[in-house]
């Protein structure tokens, strides 16, 4: 279309109201199939002997965008990213305003301001930067409040995997969450939901904040173990969703040694797994009776391996856990080291003593059992 068709409208609607270059313009910009909404509001208005004064819709705010690309380049500035989008959020009149002229006029499959306002920044941000636009999944997303004149920036998170293996006993597993937010993150924990940083979860925390940076980190356990359990290499499999970090491209150790926690295979992976990963554990156990171990009772544990562990919840919930190996040492009279290999997920101290989980120890050795400390020497996934 030639812009001589919409002089007439624009003439028009410039009788009424003042524009400033870019929303005239993006008024007819699309029908014209042009990219520049300042340079055909420029033309618009040489046609139209028309004198600037302040724009009826965004009140000169799209003729002064310099300070909030500042601001968006000095919060970006403490992030590594190669991706971004940009977002806005604009005061209710503005948006009022420029529905208005749309309705009014009837103008119809134009570009909000939001949109114009949006790209514009984007592509003063990308000339600036160098960096890509990328709509659908950007690494740092910067959005831009017009009536506060601020910017908040977000980055994507970060996936981690990692095996852990726990040569010392008394470190639990998880970490306590912040008394003051319960984990949900504030400035006295520093948004991370933890304060402290002396289980498994809270050191290999401690390690992604002061390499990564970021703000909370979401673990998915793969299995756990009692906090005086050890754990032996290749050690547990687990995954940490990191959220808004500041570095994304930072070498990671092949080993990761904190105290006594060891951390191999950790890297980035693009997503959680879709499915519960399944597993087995080879577990010793150390497990004392009341009476001296009477040998006919012995012979029950070898029966385990052909059978099945079931494990009644109090939720009504029912599981089964196949055994696939079980060997025993006799230490004293009534101490016993045993050896078994299970699926993942059967509550150890439980199987010991407790009568919803048929068959357990009590049952199958007839006597009071106590499980002294339980430790993991391998674990397989499935």
């Amino acid at each position: 279309m030639n812009i001589q068709k919409i002089i007439p409208t624009a003439k028009r609607i410039l009788e009424q109201y003042s524009f400033c270059d870019a929303c005239l313009g993006r008024l007819f910009s699309k029908k014209l199939n042009l990219k520049s909404n300042k340079k055909l509001g420029q033309k618009i208005k040489l046609q139209s002997n028309y004198e600037d004064d302040k724009c009826f819709i965004c009140k000169n705010l799209m003729d002064n965008l310099k300070p909030y690309l500042e601001l968006m380049l000095e919060k970006s500035s403490d992030y590594q990213y190669s991706t971004f989008v940009v977002g806005a959020i604009l005061k209710p009149s503005i948006i009022d305003r420029d529905d208005f002229i749309r309705s009014k006029f009837k103008l119809k499959g134009i570009d909000s301001i939001k949109t114009d306002l949006t790209h514009e920044l984007s592509n003063y941000f990308k000339r600036k930067t160098r960096k890509i636009i990328d709509p659908l999944d950007p690494e740092l997303t910067l959005t831009v409040n017009t009536k506060e004149k601020s910017c908040e920036v977000r980055s994507k998170y970060l996936i981690f995997s990692s095996r852990y293996s726990k040569f010392k006993r008394g470190m639990p597993q998880k970490q306590k969450r912040c008394s003051n937010c319960n984990g949900k993150g504030c400035m006295e924990c520093n948004m991370h939901g933890i304060t402290s940083f002396d289980s498994v979860e809270g050191v290999f925390s401690k390690f992604l904040f002061e390499k990564f940076g970021g703000t909370f980190a979401k673990f998915t356990w793969i299995g756990g173990e009692d906090k005086n359990s050890l754990v032996y290499e290749p050690g547990r499999l687990f995954f940490v969703k990191l959220q808004n970090p500041n570095n994304r491209r930072i070498r990671i150790p092949s080993k990761i040694k904190q105290n006594s926690l060891l951390f191999t295979q950790t890297k980035i992976i693009s997503d959680l797994p879709k499915q519960p990963v399944q597993f087995h554990s080879l577990i010793e156990m150390d497990i004392t009776t009341n009476d001296a171990l009477d040998p006919s009772n012995l012979k029950a544990l070898k029966k385990l391996p052909k059978s099945t562990v079931i494990v009644y919840e109090n939720s009504g919930k029912r599981s089964e856990k196949s055994v696939y190996s079980l060997k025993y040492k006799k230490i004293a009279k009534n101490n016993l080291r045993i050896f078994i290999d299970v699926d993942g997920g059967l509550p150890i101290k439980r199987f010991v003593d407790d009568s919803n989980v048929v068959p357990n120890l009590e049952t199958l050795l007839n006597d009071k059992c106590k499980c002294k400390f339980f430790d993991f020497h391998k674990i397989c996934l499935q």
